[in-house]
C-alpha cells in the first residue's frame, strides 16, 4: 500500500493477528539451542556475497550442533514476524549515523551503475522494509538454501572422518535444488572520475575508489599487493610520505574484496583549513608515484614477509580459519589456490605491479566528497504500533526438550595456575613475566608501567609526539623502514592508567629489533616543526570528535559516571598545547625506562635466551624511580535523580540509565556471572526477550550488573538501549519493570547455568594471554584462576538465589540517565519526570 491510512490500519490487523501467533511461538527456541550445547558468538551477517551463521560451541556438541543445524536450515518457520521487523527499522534508522556506510553505498553506486553491488544496499530501501512479504522471503529460502549452494566450514578439535560421517548423517537430507549461477553483469569501463558527495555530521572527509576483478580473478593478489604497497601501516607511500609527514590528520587505503568485482579504497582526512580537493590530490599523488615505480626494491618483499607474518598470527584462532573457508567457498577460489596465495604472490615482480596500476588506476574512478551539515535525503521510518507480545518463556518444543536430555562426555575444564605456568624472572631489577610460544616463530615483548594519562598529561602527549621522531642516526620515516624490513613493528601507547612499551615480529630479528627500538627510546630527538603540526591536528581531532555519534555517547556515560572532572578530560588545554616546550616531552620519553615497570615477554626463545637479551640490551638505571601519584576521580552518585542530556541530531536516541553500587568482591563472581547470564548476557537471555522480540523496541539493548577493573571502581547496574525518540518512554518503562520485576522462568535459568559451565569447560587461556589475564587480575587482588570458583559455584545455585541478589542488589535503585538526541524530537516532559534535567553543552561534555 502507498496510502499511508490504509497502511496503519492494516497494520493494526497484522499486529492483532501477531497477537494470536504468538500463542504458537515458543520464544527464544533457537537461543534455548546453542545455550544448552554451550555455544558462545551466536550470530549471522549479511554482506553483497553471502549470508554467514556463526556459532562457536564445544567439540563435544558437534552432533547435537549438526542436528540443529540440518533441521533449522530444512524446513524453517517464520515467527514473531512483525516484531523482528521492527527492529530492522531500528538497524535501518541507526544505519543513517554512519557517515562512512553513506560514503561506502556512493562509492559503490559510482563503480557499480549496472551490478547489484551498486544498484541495491545489503539493508534495503524504506519502501522495502515497509512492503514485507512472508511469501517473498520463503521464495527467497527456497531458491537459495539449498545444499548445492551451502558450506559447512569448521575449524576446531574434531576427528575429520567422523565429522564428515555426522554431516553425512544429518546435512544429507536436505534437498538438492537447481543450481544457483553466478552473477554475470558487465560493468562498462569508466573513462572520467564519477563525483558523489554526501552529507552527515562526522566531519569532511573524502575518498577514491577504482574498480578491479573479481576476488577469484587475475586481478586479486596484484590487487593486494598494490594496497600493500601503498599503505601497510608501517612503510608504504602513504605511510611515510602522508601520514609521517603529517600531511593529512590521517589517509589510509584497503581493498574491498567482493566475489564479482573488487575495489581499492583510499580515505582522506583533511587538516585544519585544508580543502578535501587539496586532500584529494594529495592522495592522487601518491598513486603516481606507485606508477612511475618509485618506491624501493627491498618493499616487495618485505611486504610478502609481512603478509606471512599476518596470516600465521591470523590462523591461530579457529574462528579466522573458518573465515579462509568462507572466503575461499564465497569467491569460488579452490582451497589449493587459497593456501598458495603468498607464494604466488612473492612471483610477482616490480615491474609488473608497475605495470598493473598503471593499466587500473588512471581518471576511471569514483570520488566521494563527505560533506560536514545534516543530511537533506534523511526520512525516518516512524514507529509502527506494536502490542508486547507473550513471550511464553517456560514453554520448550519437543525437539528442544531432546537435545537438553542428550548426554554427553564432558570436556574437563582447565584452569590456571599461573605460579607454574609464568616464569617469573629478574633483569637489573626489573620484574620479567616470561611464557613461551610452541607455536611458531613470532614473539611478543612488552614494557608495562603502570602509570597513564592520569598520572602525567604531558606523558601521554609525549608517546603521541613518538610516533613522528627520528633519531641522531635515523629519519622517523628510516625507523619505520629497518622495522619493517626485520619484520618487526613497534608501539607505545599510552591509556589513563598504564603505558605499554610494545615490541613484536619475527625472533630470528628480535635482538637488531631490539637495540633499534632501544636506541629510539634512548635518543628521540626534537622536531619543532612536527610538535607545532602535531598540535594542530591534536586540535583538530577533537573538534572532529565532537562530531561523531559515538565520541559523543562515550564521553556522555563518562560523564554520567564522574561528572565534569574525569579521566577523559584530563587533558592537556589548547594553551597549554601550544605553549609547552617540546623539549620537556622528549626529556620525558627519554626517562622512561628509568621508571617502575614489568617487561612480559612471549616467545619461542628459552628464559635464558631473553634474560641474556635484556640484560645486554634493555637500557634501565641501576635504581628505578617509582610512578608519580596518579589524580584522583571521584565517581559520582547515582541517587539524585539527574538526567543528563546531550543535542546530537540522529534518528536514534541513545539512552544509558546508571546506577553506582558498592566496591568490588570477587565473592560474588559467581551469582553475578549467573545474574547477567540470565537477566542480559545474550539472545536467550531477558533483555533480549523483552525488549526485542516482544516489544520490537530496538536492534540493540543490554543490561548488566558491571564489575569494575580495579579495587578502587564501584560496582554498576546499567543500560542501553539505541531506539526511535518516540519509543523512549516504552523503552524506560519495559526496562524498570523488568529490573525491578525479573521475569522468572526456570527453563531459562537452567540454560543460562548450564551455559556457564559448558563455556567454563571449554574456556582456555593460553598464550599471551595468560600473562596479560594474571596481570589484570592482580588490579583486583585476585592472584589465582578465579574461574574455578565460578564453575564450582554456579551448579548449587537455583533460580532462587537469582531472583534474591536481583531483589537485594537491583530491584528499586535509583537511577542517572545519560540521554543522547535531537532535542527537537525528545519529549522533555517525559524527561522532566524522570528527574532533574540537565541540558549538556559539549564545552561541559569534552572538557575543552
Amino acid at each position: 500500500k502507498t496510502d499511508e491510512g490504509e497502511r496503519k490500519a492494516l497494520y493494526r490487523q497484522i499486529d492483532g493477528v501477531s497477537q494470536e501467533a504468538a500463542k504458537f511461538a515458543l520464544a527464544n527456541e533457537y537461543d534455548k539451542l546453542m545455550s544448552a550445547i554451550g555455544a558462545v558468538g551466536v550470530n549471522a551477517y549479511t554482506n553483497f556475497d553471502a549470508t554467514v551463521y556463526r556459532e562457536d560451541f564445544p567439540s563435544n556438541q558437534f552432533e547435537n550442533w549438526a542436528k540443529i543445524q540440518a533441521e533449522r536450515f530444512s524446513d524453517p518457520v517464520i515467527r514473531l514476524f512483525h516484531t523482528e521487523l521492527e527492529t530492522v527499522y531500528e538497524e535501518k534508522n541507526r544505519s543513517y549515523t554512519s557517515d562512512t556506510r553513506k560514503m561506502y553505498e556512493a562509492m559503490l553506486s559510482g563503480l557499480f551503475p549496472k551490478h547489484p553491488y551498486g544498484t541495491q544496499t545489503v539493508l534495503g530501501t524504506q519502501e522495502d522494509l515497509k512492503n514485507p512479504s512472508i511469501t517473498n522471503i520463503k521464495n527467497y529460502f527456497k531458491r537459495y538454501y539449498i545444499p548445492n549452494n551451502m558450506a559447512v566450514c569448521l575449524s576446531g578439535d574434531l576427528d575429520p572422518e567422523k565429522t564428515i560421517a555426522i554431516i553425512d548423517k544429518y546435512f544429507g537430507k536436505l534437498k538438492r535444488g537447481e543450481d544457483v549461477a553466478p552473477l554475470s553483469i558487465a560493468e562498462e569501463p569508466l573513462t572520467q572520475p564519477v563525483v558523489k558527495t554526501v552529507w552527515g555530521n562526522d566531519a569532511a572527509r573524502v575518498a577514491i575508489a577504482y574498480r578491479f576483478g573479481g576476488a577469484n580473478s587475475d586481478d586479486a593478489l596484484k590487487l593486494l599487493l598494490l594496497d600493500m604497497i601503498l599503505s601497510n601501516g608501517q612503510a608504504g607511500l602513504i605511510d611515510l610520505n602522508v601520514r609521517q609527514k603529517q600531511r593529512l590528520l590521517g589517509a589510509n587505503s584497503q581493498p574491498i574484496p567482493n566475489a564479482d568485482y573488487q575495489a581499492l579504497l583510499m580515505m582522506a582526512y583533511p587538516k585544519q583549513g585544508q580543502s578535501l580537493d587539496e586532500a584529494r590530490d594529495i592522495l592522487l599523488e601518491q598513486v603516481e608515484l606507485l606508477k612511475k615505480g618509485e618506491f624501493e626494491e627491498w618493499l616487495i618483499p618485505a611486504v610478502i614477509a609481512d603478509l606471512k607474518l599476518r596470516t600465521i598470527r591470523q590462523m591461530e584462532s579457529n574462528a579466522a580459519r573458518a573465515d579462509a573457508f568462507v572466503d575461499a567457498f564465497i569467491n569460488r577460489t579452490a582451497w589449493v589456490d587459497y593456501v598458495s596465495q603468498i607464494d604466488q604472490m612473492a612471483k610477482i615482480t616490480k615491474d609488473e605491479i608497475v605495470a598493473f596500476a598503471n593499466q587500473k588506476l588512471g581518471d576511471n574512478y569514483v570520488l566521494v566528497y563527505k560533506m560536514q551539515g545534516p543530511d537533506p535525503n534523511i526520512k525516518y521510518l516512524d514507529k509502527p504500533a506494536i502490542t508486547p507480545i507473550k513471550m511464553n518463556r517456560d514453554s520448550v518444543s519437543a525437539f528442544v526438550a531432546a537435545i537438553q536430555a542428550a548426554e554427553v562426555k564432558p570436556i574437563a575444564p582447565v584452569f590456571v595456575d599461573y605460579k607454574k605456568e609464568i616464569k617469573f624472572l629478574d633483569v637489573k631489577g626489573v620484574p620479567v613475566w616470561y611464557k613461551q610460544n610452541e607455536e611458531n616463530r613470532l614473539f611478543d615483548l612488552n614494557y608495562v608501567f603502570e602509570m597513564g594519562s592520569n598520572n602525567d598529561r604531558e606523558l601521554a602527549l609525549a608517546i603521541i609526539y613518538l610516533e613522528y621522531l627520528g633519531t641522531d642516526k635515523y629519519t622517523a620515516s628510516q625507523l619505520k623502514q629497518e622495522f619493517y624490513k626485520l619484520g618487526c613493528s613497534f608501539s607505545v601507547y599510552s591509556s589513563e592508567e598504564r603505558v605499554y612499551v610494545s615490541l613484536n615480529g619475527l625472533t630470528e630479528n628480535i635482538a637488531p629489533a631490539l637495540q633499534l627500538f632501544e636506541h629510539l627510546l634512548a635518543n628521540a630527538s626534537v622536531n619543532e616543526e612536527v610538535y607545532k603540526n602535531l598540535v594542530g591536528d591534536l586540535l583538530k581531532s577533537r573538534n572532529d570528535a565532537k562530531l561523531n555519534h559515538n565520541a559523543n555517547y562515550r564521553y556522555l556515560r563518562i560523564y554520567g559516571r564522574y561528572g565534569a572532572k574525569s579521566p577523559a578530560t584530563n587533558i592537556l588545554g589548547a594553551q597549554e598545547l601550544q605553549t609547552l616546550p617540546p623539549e620537556r616531552l622528549i626529556e620525558k620519553i627519554r626517562s622512561l625506562l628509568g621508571y617502575e615497570h614489568k617487561v612480559l615477554y612471549y616467545g619461542p626463545q628459552t628464559a635464558d635466551e631473553v634474560t641474556a637479551l635484556l640484560a645486554a640490551e634493555h637500557k634501565i638505571p641501576d635504581a628505578l624511580k617509582p610512578v608519580p601519584e596518579a589524580a584522583k576521580f571521584e565517581e559520582q552518585p547515582t541517587d539524585k535523580g539527574d538526567v543528563f542530556f546531550v543535542h546530537y541530531d540522529a534518528p536514534q536516541t541513545y539512552m544509558t540509565m546508571l546506577s553506582k553500587l558498592g566496591a568490588y568482591d570477587k565473592s560474588k563472581e559467581a551469582i553475578i556471572t549467573l545474574y547477567n547470564e540470565y537477566f542480559g548476557g545474550s539472545m536467550n537471555a531477558i533483555v533480549f526477550q523483552e525488549m526485542r522480540e516482544a516489544r520490537g523496541l530496538a536492534y540493540s539493548a543490554s543490561a548488566s550488573y558491571s564489575q569494575p577493573s580495579r579495587l578502587d571502581q564501584a560496582n554498576y547496574v546499567q543500560t542501553f538501549i539505541g531506539t526511535q525518540p518516540d519509543k523512549l518512554r516504552d523503552a524506560e518503562a519495559a526496562f524498570k519493570e523488568i529490573l525491578n520485576d525479573m521475569p522468572q522462568s526456570q527453563k531459562g535459568f537452567e540454560i543460562a547455568k548450564e551455559n556457564i559451565v559448558a563455556n567454563l569447560r571449554t574456556q582456555r587461556i593460553t598464550k599471551s594471554g595468560l600473562l596479560w589475564t594474571y596481570l589484570n587480575n592482580l588490579r583486583k587482588g585476585i592472584d589465582y584462576d578465579i574461574r574455578r570458583d565460578i564453575f564450582e559455584q554456579t551448579p548449587a545455585f537455583t533460580l532462587d538465589d537469582v531472583v534474591k541478589f536481583q531483589q537485594q542488589n537491583v530491584k528499586g535503585l535509583p537511577y542517572t540517565y545519560c540521554i543522547l538526541g535531537d532535542e527537537k524530537k525528545v519529549d522533555f516532559s517525559l524527561l522532566n519526570s524522570w528527574g532533574k534535567v540537565r541540558r549538556l553543552s559539549q564545552t561541559e561534555l569534552f572538557g575543552y
